[in-house]
């Protein structure tokens, strides 16, 4: 944790298009207390291209993401790719603008909601270090990831043009549930098998813990207690399976390595 405050370079205001098209008045307050409390340069770029191009060139300027958890999940994975080639520095404040939906992320990360608030938090806010879980596909986890049940499947065909006969066939009763699907994964926690393929996996749970610490692992058996680990690299392979993470469904996948890396970035918050 360490004091922000605004930087001797001033700030670099990058205003994500879909937050422009979505709540321009909500960017318009942003931008004026911004601009109010510190040597602010507004940028707009009008791609992902573009938004990457301005970041690189940010100089000694501080960046604030005026965007939803997408906008700030980018900017992270651009910094963190910077530090990995030994350059800049990763700090940056956060303003959330977008639908409820889609600042989840920003709210869990302790950011406030509010224009006002969050533009005043990266004025004179404290810069709180978080690390990051980074793929092996180079995306970034912010927070943690969750590898959810598999979905429940279905196949319902049409006959003599109705479908109830087939449905009362093929869908349980509540007196008899159907079994919950379950994944066959392995598991390995720094090369170590948490669970294997012949253990039957209702989901896996990955997050960040305390800065410094290892991640923690939790993998939910089919009726048996929860497998839990700390590490600092999680291989998860064997059938397709998706994960949700930064708030986004992603996969099918068959194999997936996450890494820690510790202190990778910090986002101003509101002090106390």
């Amino acid at each position: 944790m360490s004091h922000a405050g605004a930087p001797v370079g001033g700030l670099l205001v990058l205003v994500d298009p879909v937050a422009r098209r979505l709540d321009g008045e909500s960017v318009r307050i942003a931008k004026d207390v911004l601009s109010a409390g510190a040597t602010a340069k507004i940028c707009l770029p009008d791609s992902q291209e573009e938004f990457a191009r301005a970041l690189a060139r940010r100089g000694h300027r501080r960046p604030v993401i005026v965007g939803d958890d997408r906008a700030l999940v980018r900017a992270v994975g651009l910094l963190h790719r910077e530090r990995e080639r030994g350059m800049g520095e990763g700090v940056l404040s956060l303003v959330p603008v977008g639908p409820p939906g889609s600042l989840t992320l920003a709210g869990a990360l302790g950011v406030p909601l509010s224009a006002v608030p969050a533009a005043r938090a990266a004025l004179d806010g404290v810069a709180r270090t978080r690390d990051l879980l980074v793929d092996d596909s180079d995306g970034v986890v912010l927070g943690g990831l969750r590898i959810p049940p598999p979905p429940r499947t279905l196949t319902v065909a049409r006959w003599g043009g109705t479908y109830r006969s087939l449905l009362r066939t093929l869908l349980p009763s509540p007196a008899a549930p159907e079994a919950r699907p379950v994944h066959r994964l392995r598991i390995e926690v720094d090369g170590v098998v948490l669970a294997d393929l012949d253990q039957p996996v209702e989901d896996v749970a990955v997050r960040t813990a305390e800065p410094g610490g290892p991640a923690e692992v939790v993998v939910r058996l089919s009726g048996g207690l929860p497998l839990t680990g700390r590490a600092e690299t999680v291989t998860v392979s064997g059938a397709d399976f998706r994960y949700r993470a930064n708030q986004v469904l992603t996969g099918p996948v068959r194999r997936r390595t996450w890494t820690l890396r510790r202190s990778a970035w910090s986002l101003t918050l509101p002090r106390g």
